[in-house]
């Protein structure tokens, strides 16, 4: 008797354990982060970059949302006079809805962006667009999905320094191809690797960043982060390359 209690004992807590790590994901998440960092001395800087992350999983729809925004500041004094200008200023939103055929890992996926950097190659850019989204594996601990299709690209050129220049709005199609790698690395850290190539006959774009999060406590973590913005056509005197590196708070909201 003693022997099927402790059978029946070890059972319950091997099932308990099974259920506790195949436990559904949650059907909403959202994540706020925030970062702040200030100089002073002969040049004063404050820099600001914030945003929100959301993943929504529905029956048949699994949508995700992400805003970002930066801005940052330098003031100087020149000629007995401090001067204040803003050398950076972005704001970034996107949207991707991915709809789950009869195998959920298989999904028609249609996806929208919008970027305003006043700053960057261009001035602002969207784009729309449609096609196939495929998980390839989630195992619990490494997960990794890609996205590819066709769109349509907008992107207007940034302000030209010879007045007589136009500022020109180039709209053309897109191949826009996208992958998200993630990877739990222990129960208070992960990585996460995100690549996207939106190529077309005038400009190819690729965007990478790299993310580590670590948590600190509870609901909050740190965030260290690195992303790379390549186009392969800009204005001269322009940069093809534009880079940029943020440690931010994280707190989990859901």
């Amino acid at each position: 008797m003693f022997k099927k209690l402790m059978i029946a004992a070890a059972l319950l807590t091997s099932c308990s354990v099974l259920a506790q790590q195949k436990a559904p994901p949650k059907p909403f998440t959202l994540d706020g982060k925030f970062g702040f960092n200030s100089t002073s001395g002969n040049t004063d800087t404050t820099a600001i970059n914030g945003g929100l992350k959301a993943k929504h999983r529905l029956k048949k729809w699994e949508n995700d949302y992400i805003f970002e925004a930066l801005y940052q500041e330098a003031t100087a004094e020149i000629d007995g006079v401090e001067e204040t200008e803003a050398t950076a200023q972005r704001f970034f939103a996107s949207a991707q809805g991915n709809y789950k055929l009869s195998n959920p890992d298989y999904r028609l996926f249609v996806f929208g962006s919008y970027e305003d950097n006043a700053f960057g190659a261009f001035d602002y850019q969207g784009t729309a667009a449609l096609g196939w989204n495929h998980k390839l594996w989630d195992n619990g601990t490494t997960n990794f999905e890609y996205s590819i299709g066709p769109g349509y690209t907008f992107q207007r050129d940034q302000e030209p320094n010879d007045p007589a220049e136009l500022q020109e709005t180039n709209k053309f199609f897109v191949v826009r191809g996208s992958a998200e790698f993630e990877w739990l690395i222990s129960e208070t850290a992960k990585f996460t690797q995100t690549l996207a190539v939106e190529s077309g006959s005038e400009n190819t774009q690729t965007t990478s960043q790299s993310a580590l999060t670590a948590k600190i406590s509870g609901a909050f973590s740190v965030n260290v982060a690195f992303r790379l913005v390549n186009n392969s056509s800009v204005n001269e005197g322009r940069e093809n390359t534009d880079t940029e590196t943020a440690v931010t708070l994280v707190y989990s909201f859901f």
